[in-house]
């Protein structure tokens, strides 16, 4: 991984962020924590991780500014999360493939007639909606990092474009 410019070292208010995941794989998941390795330093001065499953047992759903949503809707309790995780959140990224197109998760929205059928008591016995949905199609996203998994030096690119946009230069001590 290529080394990202030096960050403010201390700011005085760290941005919020939340990392969720839906329905996928968590392979972009599993890249953050690898970029965690790179970064640890420079991110646990600039954000509050405020909810991320992977990280800690004790997550907080408040307000964001940023949320990081990986994986595509596939539930009204999905619907129901998606929605509020954008009323919280002043940006919101969708982080992967599903997140960003639906697929691969959606995969059975293509699925022949006998095919549905034969995954009809999946459906049902996980509330699934009978179309998965990639989170555009639910609520307004601000940014997206594609990739399956995600691009690590997209991901880097727009971390860093977010940073600049909450902490502006008055904010750094």
């Amino acid at each position: 991984m290529s080394a990202t410019p030096p960050l403010p070292s201390v700011v005085k208010t760290k941005i919020k962020v939340g990392w969720f995941s839906f329905s996928c794989c968590e392979d972009s998941t599993v890249v953050f924590t690898e970029l965690l390795n790179d970064h640890w330093q420079d991110w646990k001065q600039l954000f509050e991780f405020c909810h991320a499953r992977v990280l800690k047992s004790h997550n907080v759903m408040t307000d964001f500014d940023i949320a990081f949503v990986e994986g595509a809707v596939a539930s009204d309790d999905h619907i129901k999360t998606l929605k509020e995780i954008r009323q919280r959140s002043k940006k919101l990224v969708a982080i992967g493939a599903c997140a960003c197109q639906g697929l691969p998760s959606a995969q059975r929205n293509s699925f022949t007639p006998a095919q549905q059928q034969e995954i009809e008591f999946l459906l049902a016995r996980f509330s699934a909606l009978p179309k998965v949905l990639k989170l555009s199609e639910v609520v307004k996203v601000d940014e997206q990092v594609p990739g399956c998994p995600m691009d690590p030096k997209i991901f880097l690119s727009k971390v860093e474009a977010l940073v600049k946009e909450f902490l502006p230069a008055g904010q750094v001590k």
